[in-house]
């Protein structure tokens, strides 16, 4: 019997377990852009099911989510720094502190690869604030290259 998460598609009632997870990486602090804890109506407008969603997946195991992962198209009307084109997509992960560096953001990664392919997009964004070592070293691994930085933010870059 394998140990390995069951990756796949997040549903509304997964969002309070998501919120719990995202808002205990929030509390620590230093691994996210996001500052304020979320609510379950957050969760689902954000993460689970926003308006230009691509596809949002969570990691499984015995009842337990222990990640997610967040696929959506970039803005169009996007205003401010690094404006992407129409055809990008936006990634956006997080894994509770107890199963980072088990694999799972791999997992997570494959199924929104694959998503990201389905859905015609010609690469995925990866924004990450500089302090967020682990993120930035996560990413590298799976394949993205940095192409836009400012003070606060590196972004990196995959071709799908």
């Amino acid at each position: 019997m394998s140990d390995a998460p069951v990756i796949r598609r997040a549903e509304a009632g997964d969002a309070a377990a998501m919120v719990a997870l995202l808002n205990a990486i929030i509390a620590k602090g230093g691994t996210t852009a996001h500052r304020d804890p979320f609510d379950v109506d957050l969760m689902i407008r954000l993460y689970v099911a926003p308006p230009r969603a691509i596809a949002c997946h969570v990691a499984e195991r015995a009842g337990a989510i222990l990640g997610f992962q967040a696929l959506e198209w970039a803005d169009p009307a996007w205003t401010g720094a690094n404006p992407l084109p129409a055809d990008w997509a936006l990634v956006a992960t997080f894994v509770s502190v107890e199963a980072q560096g088990a694999g799972v953001g791999g997992r997570l990664f494959a199924a929104s690869l694959a998503a990201a392919r389905a859905a015609g997009a010609i690469a995925i964004d990866a924004t990450i604030r500089r302090e967020n070592r682990g993120g930035l070293a996560y990413y590298s691994r799976m394949g993205f290259v940095d192409y836009w930085s400012d003070d606060v933010v590196i972004a990196k870059k995959r071709v799908v």
